[in-house]
């Protein structure tokens, strides 16, 4: 007849008794470890049946409830924090720290949509210029640009310099006469705004308008169109000249890494720096569900060994063992669903809808007491 172990009624706990050890020089732990061995025995019958369990089993238990606790709330943290952490060094315990939400991995989502309104981006820009000849509108970028910068790449035409003289360069002054008199005052640099001394503001404005409009609608506009990468301007170039070109390199544009960080900075869940919680640290309301949950995993441990066990020995007789898997892995179920539904109420966008609610309620009670009314 096998002779199954059982729990002996106490336990004497030392460090290197748990599989992992990660609590097993915390003195918190070191305190609570051995009660919570015996009140885990006495929940599942002992001393009224016999418990196949040692201490070792009760030790392992307890840290892997620990451990649970300390993931589900770590997962909770990541959850929250992760957008404002994408980037930041990976060598910072974050675990039971306040993390300030960021605007700065938003802005770089918001750049990207902005690259190609000129606004913003994460890649750079560059500069080229090609030599226009007299009397020749049509160029090739690929030739003069693509061929000779980017070689093994492509390029991707942000903005083209190409635009009519300013009105401000053929403004013409009709009181030049007073040209003289303004020399002696010290004015005489201020080659056009020398009529701000005898004319209104907005006369000037009106003269740039005519200069604009006439430009317009008598003259050939300044324009370009890129068509099958060559590049034709208007009007025909009367003279020679360099047009400058602001332009990207479609690889660094299309590079999901372009704003890579270094090795060493936080990149999703898995290297987020949210370590194990000290057991010394947790509070009253998660020990209790470290104990419920210790105690349900003792219960599916006991419930394997006499899952193999099926019938016990008995003076005269033998009994059959009830199915503990399925009652413990119910509970189990419940508890971790517990602890979520909790941690989901303490999010950010629910606090903030609990303190509007109360905010809103406080007006509403304040708005039932009578006003005082002072007589003076």
């Amino acid at each position: 007849m096998t002779i199954i172990p059982i729990w002996p009624g106490s336990s004497s706990f030392r460090p290197g008794d748990t599989p992992f050890g990660f609590y097993d020089n915390d003195p918190q732990f070191l305190a609570d470890i051995d009660s919570i061995a015996d009140w885990c025995a006495r929940r599942l019958g002992y001393p009224i049946v016999d418990i196949e369990l040692q201490a070792s089993n009760f030790y392992a238990c307890a840290e892997e409830a620990i451990a649970e606790y300390s993931n589900q709330v770590n997962q909770f943290n990541i959850q929250q924090n992760l957008l404002s952490l994408i980037g930041q060094p990976t060598n910072v315990n974050l675990t039971q720290r306040v993390v300030t939400p960021v605007l700065g991995p938003i802005i770089d989502i918001a750049a990207e949509y902005g690259a190609d309104s000129f606004t913003s981006a994460g890649f750079p820009y560059y500069t080229a210029s090609i030599d226009i000849l007299p009397g020749q509108q049509v160029y090739s970028l690929n030739k003069l640009v693509r061929d000779v910068l980017v070689p093994t790449g492509s390029i991707e035409i942000k903005r083209v310099h190409h635009y009519a003289p300013p009105a401000s360069m053929r403004f013409y002054d009709p009181y030049l006469g007073n040209q003289a008199m303004l020399d002696t005052f010290g004015f005489g640099a201020y080659s056009t705004g020398v009529s701000f001394m005898l004319m209104p503001m907005y006369a000037d404005l009106l003269r740039v308008q005519a200069i604009e409009f006439n430009d317009q609608m008598r003259k050939s506009g300044y324009s370009f169109e890129i068509f099958n990468n060559d590049l034709r301007i208007f009007p025909v170039p009367s003279k020679g000249f360099k047009l400058w070109l602001d332009y990207i390199i479609r690889e660094e544009k299309n590079n999901p890494l372009k704003n890579a960080y270094n090795s060493g900075s936080v990149s999703d869940m898995s290297n987020a720096p949210y370590n194990l919680i000290p057991y010394r640290n947790i509070n009253s309301v998660g020990k209790q569900w470290i104990y419920k949950y210790a105690l349900i995993l003792a219960t599916q441990t006991l419930g394997y060994i006499r899952g193999k066990y099926t019938t016990i020995p008995i003076p005269n007789s033998e009994t059959t063992l009830g199915d503990l898997l399925a009652s413990a892995e119910a509970e189990r179920a419940r508890l971790i669903e517990e602890l979520r539904l909790m941690l989901d109420s303490m999010t950010r966008p629910k606090l903030l809808e609990s303190k509007a609610a109360e905010a809103e309620n406080i007006n509403k009670t304040l708005n039932t007491i009578p006003a005082f009314i002072y007589i003076g």
